[in-house]
């Protein structure tokens, strides 16, 4: 069976036979038959084994067509906007994973235990985060079906852009506190310690 590289496959859309071909990625062999079928929407590409190799067989490849943006994995670190602060979370809308943008809605949440590592009893949430503020967090774990869970328990994490609530651009003056540039007004927050 020929393929046209770059040709345009679609899921369970016989590719070959595995006495002819090997299964990259996007693609998978049935066990019933023997014939490689593709598992996602994309290109294909033939990539031809090393002439040293054994297997002498191509690899047939399926790469996605939509070019998929940054998705938030465990251990990542995330820029979100807070949206929503309440007694026990704030919620916020992730904005980019490890320095790349996404281009899909994320949504995270700060658990009160998770804004920072020490006092955890003492934590208010009203005094550590306001709407708006850009936070830079750690993700925890895919949360449940609506979230992530994030956590600013660590000093390089917390808010590191905040707006006062006179529209000043607000300047980090302690770990607990930011200071409007208009109006010298002290807010609290949990500030991130930014590297140089």
């Amino acid at each position: 069976m020929s393929i046209a590289v770059e040709a345009l496959a679609t899921p369970g859309q016989e590719l070959g036979k595995a006495s002819e071909l090997k299964a990259g990625k996007g693609a998978y062999v049935s066990t019933e038959n023997g014939t490689i079928y593709a598992s996602l929407t994309g290109f294909l590409s033939l990539i031809r084994p090393p002439s040293d190799s054994v297997d002498q067989r191509s690899t047939v490849e399926v790469t996605g067509h939509k070019a998929h943006g940054a998705v938030p994995q465990p251990g990542s670190i995330v820029f979100a906007r807070v949206t929503k602060v309440m007694a026990r979370t704030a919620t916020a809308d992730v904005v980019c994973v490890d320095s790349k943008s996404v281009r899909e809605k994320f949504t995270g949440i700060i658990r009160h235990q998770d804004v920072r590592a020490t006092e955890i009893d003492k934590v208010d949430m009203h005094l550590s985060f306001r709407p708006g503020d850009i936070v830079r967090a750690l993700v925890l774990s895919l949360g449940d079906a609506r979230a992530y869970y994030l956590s600013t328990a660590k000093n390089e994490l917390g808010v590191v852009s905040a707006e006062s609530v006179s529209g000043g651009t607000m300047v980090p003056i302690s770990w607990t506190e930011m200071q409007c540039s208009l109006t010298g007004q002290v807010e609290p927050r949990k500030v991130a310690k930014v590297e140089a």
